[in-house]
């Protein structure tokens, strides 16, 4: 999760900084943001896939054990009782990033109550693993 936070932040601190520098019409903004959010999913998922090698390789060497590759119902429930926390937060974030829109923001308002929202989501997501896991569910 914290490397998450902290890949995303700086790849969206990087962003804000060229889109401050540049002077552009609704049409250009909507595009730059648009963009702007489209390199971030696959740099999220990289991001993960990396992190998640490097966990396993540094568990091996601490461990010199393989990582369980099995699955019982009560990961499966939890997962699924994160996942569905993590949409409401997103869909949350998406009804605010309308009602920015609606009552008259410049669309870059709109985009980075998208991008908050997504956050918001992937940190509640492992939140709610956590708390499951640790609640027993």
């Amino acid at each position: 999760m914290l490397s998450m936070i902290v890949v995303l932040g700086i790849y969206y601190w990087s962003v804000f900084e060229r889109f401050n520098s540049q002077v552009m019409t609704t049409d250009e903004q909507l595009q730059f943001w648009s963009k702007a959010i489209l390199i971030a999913i696959p740099v999220s998922i990289i991001t993960k896939i990396v992190v998640m090698i490097i966990f396993v390789i540094i568990n091996y060497i601490i461990t010199r054990e393989k990582m369980a590759g099995f699955e019982d119902e009560r990961d499966k429930l939890i997962e699924l009782k994160a996942t569905r926390n993590s949409y409401i937060i997103f869909g949350i974030g998406f009804f605010v990033s309308l009602a920015v829109l609606a009552f008259g923001y410049p669309p870059k308002y709109m985009f980075i109550s998208i991008i908050l929202g997504g956050i918001a989501s992937e940190i509640f997501d492992n939140l709610s693993k956590f708390y499951y896991h640790r609640k027993g569910v």
